[in-house]
């Protein structure tokens, strides 16, 4: 079973995310508001990363990069996602892929499973 980190600023959403991910089969662990995103990764070590780009802690595409340069989270699958329209941004900082919020619950499932077979 695939498992994915969420780092999600809305509670409401990341609920949501956990239900749906769970319905499809997923294992889902969740970022904590003030947990260190660098070190949940390295502890939980996902198969995916839905990232969103504005969390409390910074700047999602600031942990993404730091993320990219670390030999740790090679491999590492990671889906940006954002409210604005920063799918350029999010590819060239490293990025597997990118949905602009809101998507469609089909939209992630599907998105999750292309770049897990990819």
């Amino acid at each position: 079973m695939p498992k994915i980190m969420l780092a999600e600023d809305d509670l409401t959403m990341l609920r949501l995310l956990n239900t749906l991910l769970g319905l499809e089969g997923f294992e889902t662990v969740s970022l904590k508001p003030d947990e260190d995103v660098l070190d949940a990764v390295a502890r939980e070590l996902p198969d995916v990363l839905l990232l969103d780009v504005h969390l409390p802690q910074g700047s999602g595409l600031d942990f993404l990069r730091q993320m990219r340069a670390d030999s740790r989270f090679e491999g590492l699958v990671v889906l940006m996602a954002s409210g604005m329209s920063l799918n350029e941004e999010c590819l060239a900082a490293g990025a597997n892929g990118f949905l602009l919020k809101p998507f469609m619950p089909d939209t992630l499932i599907n998105s999750i499973r292309t770049l897990l077979s990819a």
